[in-house]
């Protein structure tokens, strides 16, 4: 099976267009309300998704919300899929996001948005340096191949379940990445399309959410190279 977790914090306006991409082999789709004040949760529930709620405002506990929900249901060999759901990713390409692990080629996707495809504005100046100063930390520390910390991702369950994630804020994308290098797991990445999102960001978009994000993502990089 096919699961997708998607935190989302007031999407309304763009939660109801990443629902309506999806492909049909997804089997259930999990929306995490974190603490939106807007229509999110009804236009989620419109588009016939499960709605959580988590109001812990955090990337990481609405994940991690969602992993709590599907521990009752998921089995080895399921996928779980994670995107955002302010519409910047392409939904319909989840199938191609699956497909090596369906193919027993890896066990841990990641959708790389450094590619031509990305599209202008996409990425704020930040995101990008980010992103790019991370990337090759782990490339010197770790040997790592990942080019980027893009939020479309796919892995399979019981190697979810192995990572025992636990960042509840912004270092989650960089917590599992770097887990899955630690454990020697096999991963791939593959380019994504990538458009500028509908709204505001709640991290690149202010100073504060910048700088707390730049933190906890090289804070998780080094802690981790002192664990080697």
């Amino acid at each position: 099976m096919i699961w997708v977790v998607i935190p989302a914090y007031n999407e309304e306006k763009s939660i109801g267009l990443v629902l309506a991409d999806l492909p049909q082999e997804v089997d259930e789709v999990v929306v995490v309300n974190n603490g939106s004040t807007d229509n999110t949760v009804s236009e989620a529930e419109k588009a016939g998704a499960t709605v959580l709620t988590e109001s812990r405002k955090g990337y990481g506990y609405a994940c991690l919300t969602g992993i709590h929900y599907l521990k009752s249901k998921a089995k080895q060999g399921d996928i779980v899929v994670f995107l955002d759901g302010d519409y910047s990713d392409y939904p319909e390409e989840l199938n191609a996001l699956v497909a090596p692990i369906q193919q027993q080629r890896a066990l841990f996707v990641l959708g790389t948005r450094v590619t031509p495809q990305l599209e202008k504005g996409a990425l704020t100046p930040q995101q990008r340096f980010g992103n790019a100063l991370a990337t090759q930390l782990m490339r010197w520390i770790y040997g790592a191949r990942f080019t980027d910390l893009g939020p479309f991702r796919a892995i399979e369950w019981e190697t979810l379940m192995a990572l025992d994630m636990n960042d509840k804020t912004y270092g989650w994308t960089v917590e599992m990445q770097l887990k899955i290098l630690k454990k020697a797991i096999p991963y791939i990445e593959i380019p994504v399309r990538y458009r500028p999102r509908i709204g505001v960001s709640k991290v690149s978009g202010t100073v504060k959410g910048t700088l707390m994000a730049g933190y906890k993502i090289i804070g998780w990089i080094l802690i981790y190279s002192l664990k080697r």
